[in-house]
């Protein structure tokens, strides 16, 4: 039985003397990490940020139901955003991929006029310029820019499948509309699951921009807490409450399209099928061979 192999066809594997030095490189870092975290809780502390009175909002419940509230808000506006975004990035992918020259010219103006847009601009145009609810014109906003930008990914994806495949089911006598739904598309969705899945992040975060146009989502209610003066404006506390639960739902987002991920690996309509090995076919009739 043969030793395993040191090297890599890439790199050289690290011997003694190198893994002793990157373990100290790792210690040096997490050292300096935890110098700094300590100075930023010294300057809290020193600063009066863990204060009683700073943190005496979150007793009461009419704080809890504005918190609560802002947060239904946001997931309101994301869930909406969400599905009119995947919607909407898949009709414009059809038509940046289609065989028509207006219309892949059409698309491919409307997908790179709203990825250039700042999402903000689109948001006080509808809101201010066409008077539409601070919901609506949230949304809408929210959909047009992350809808342009994952109709590029599912572009991407579908483009990115071996071009057999295409060819193959071709030959098999499918049209191109078949093809496209039966196996370009799942396939370039996996592909691109994570791309999808960063954008729809993307998407939530920026339902916090709500706050502007007096839309009632969770950072505006964080900022009414924030600005009160009764109890000695607690904008840390505030953002301390908040940033963890926006990074929990990214989380929770990231962790759903894993789940997803893995559930499509083990689906009978994606697994890898065995196939049996090649036998000697029976003799054809009239055969006098062997």
């Amino acid at each position: 039985m043969t030793a395993p192999s040191t090297t890599s066809a890439l790199y050289d594997l690290p011997g003694p003397h190198t893994r002793r030095r990157h373990r100290m490189y790792a210690l040096a870092g997490t050292a300096v990490l935890l110098a700094l975290l300590g100075w930023i809780v010294y300057l809290l502390v020193h600063t009066g940020q863990f204060a009683y009175r700073k943190w005496m909002p979150f007793e009461y419940k009419g704080i809890q139901e504005l918190l609560l509230n802002g947060l239904v808000g946001t997931l309101k506006a994301f869930g909406m955003a969400a599905v009119l975004s995947l919607a909407l990035g898949g009709v414009l992918a059809a038509g940046r991929l289609s065989e028509h020259r207006p219309l892949r010219w059409a698309a491919t103006l409307v997908v790179e006029f709203f990825r250039a847009m700042p999402v903000l601009v689109m948001i006080f145009f509808v809101f201010v310029a066409l008077r539409v609810q601070p919901l609506p014109a949230l949304v809408t906003g929210l959909t047009l820019y992350n809808g342009s930008v994952l109709a590029e990914v599912f572009r991407a994806g579908v483009n990115s499948v071996d071009r057999g495949q295409r060819e193959a089911a071709y030959s098999l006598g499918l049209r191109k509309t078949q093809v496209m739904m039966s196996v370009l598309v799942p396939q370039g969705v996996r592909a691109m699951l994570p791309a999808i899945i960063s954008q729809l992040v993307v998407a939530l975060k920026d339902t916090s921009l709500g706050f502007l146009i007096t839309y009632e989502e969770f950072l505006h209610a964080g900022k009414l807490i924030a600005s009160n003066l009764d109890y000695d404006l607690p904008f840390i506390p505030v953002v301390m409450v908040i940033s963890p639960i926006y990074i929990g739902m990214c989380m929770l987002l990231s962790w759903f399209a894993n789940w997803v991920a893995k559930r499509e690996r083990r689906s009978v309509k994606t697994r890898q099928v065995e196939v049996a090995a090649a036998e000697p076919a029976a003799p054809m009739p009239g055969d006098t061979r062997g």
